[in-house]
């Protein structure tokens, strides 16, 4: 768990970003928002409190100086015209704040909905706010609350023709965030709020199946993303059936001896075990009050570490389609190693457990 934070503060950028992973060839040098929220989540309740806000301060000036893009996009989306998703904001950013020169699937709105969820958690858990944040939150709040219902890539940039539950989630708990922060105006916060009400209800409508919720609207495929609609999204408590549906069926379907596949169909890198979704799968069961079953997560993702201590993206020893595992070795290298989010992962879980180093 020690080398976990250290490894983190380390690498974490001057700027505030924290890279994705420092050797990965198709990830060096850039910061997802999403991976960084929970990132950030993680050290912040390890006591890291100067590193989250730092990286919370470089998310709002990133947004915040596309607040110009954004009023754009949202003027022409009013008016009526198309807006395509390559003229929407990135998923990814350089280190330094710009956008990345490498074509990217790069249409996604949860990353967005995640920071402002980890923003808030964070400066609750602090007491405090973090310095200069009100242009970015209020401007990631416009984004969200005028695009929401757009069809953009998931979690794992696949399928930007449908509207996914995680991203639905994510925006969900962010626009809730952004709202609790107290920095939007009463317009924007009622916009938000009439947001947040439209997903329930879509949700409600189109994104449950047998009680569960599901990949993509209209869909009966269960993907791990999922989990976080539960715990910490909130979308349905971790008490409610449709919360503990979910959990117990991606359990089910994913779970496989403490690591946690994405979803049955896949083929990136083979199709492993993820490490981070062993954590959010831990995370419900001790939201849950199953302490013994979070904890076999925990021990699961400790063992994957390397012998220096780093954690993976996934692990490789029982994959779903072995015979794609090559194509990727021969395009980008071996397997993400470190993974920042992983270590993220790893810190949330411990402290829900109660584990400290």
């Amino acid at each position: 768990m020690s080398h976990s934070l250290d490894m983190i503060q380390r690498l974490q950028s001057p700027t505030g970003a924290y890279p994705a992973s420092p050797t990965f060839s198709a990830y060096r040098g850039y910061s997802w928002l999403r991976d960084g929220a929970f990132i950030a989540e993680g050290v912040s309740r390890h006591g890291d409190a100067a590193g989250a806000d730092a990286f919370h301060a470089w998310c709002a000036r990133v947004i915040g100086d596309r607040a110009g893009q954004v009023d754009s996009l949202v003027s022409r989306a009013g008016r009526g015209e198309p807006v395509s998703p390559a003229e929407m904001l990135p998923t990814r950013f350089t280190l330094d704040g710009v956008d990345g020169d490498v074509d990217w699937w790069d249409f996604q709105l949860d990353g967005y909905g995640t920071w402002l969820w980890a923003l808030r958690e964070h400066s609750f858990r602090q007491g405090r706010a973090v310095p200069g944040v009100e242009k970015g939150v209020r401007t990631a709040a416009r984004y969200l609350t005028s695009f929401w219902d757009m069809p953009c890539y998931d979690w794992w940039e696949e399928h930007v023709e449908q509207r996914h539950v995680a991203t639905l989630g994510a925006v969900h708990a962010g626009l809730r965030a952004a709202i609790a922060l107290g920095v939007l105006s009463g317009p924007e916060s009622a916009a938000a709020g009439q947001a947040v009400e439209g997903i329930a209800a879509l949700v409600a409508a189109e994104g449950l199946f047998g009680g569960r919720f599901t990949k993509w609207l209209g869909s009966d495929a269960v993907d791990a993303s999922l989990l976080a609609c539960v715990e910490p999204f909130g979308l349905y408590a971790a008490d409610h059936p449709v919360g503990a549906a979910t959990v117990a069926e991606v359990e089910r379907q994913l779970a496989v001896d403490g690591g946690v596949y994405r979803y049955l169909a896949d083929t990136f890198y083979g199709g492993g075990r993820w490490v981070l979704l062993a954590g959010f799968l831990g995370w419900n069961h001790a939201r849950a009050g199953r302490h013994e079953e979070a904890l076999r997560y925990l021990d699961w993702m400790a063992a994957q570490a390397t012998a220096e201590g780093d954690l993976p993206e996934q692990v490789s020893d029982r994959l779903l389609a072995p015979e794609r595992l090559q194509e990727w070795l021969d395009r980008w290298g071996t397997v993400a190693t470190p993974l920042l989010w992983s270590h993220g992962m790893y810190l949330i879980l411990a402290d829900e457990l109660g584990v400290r180093a």
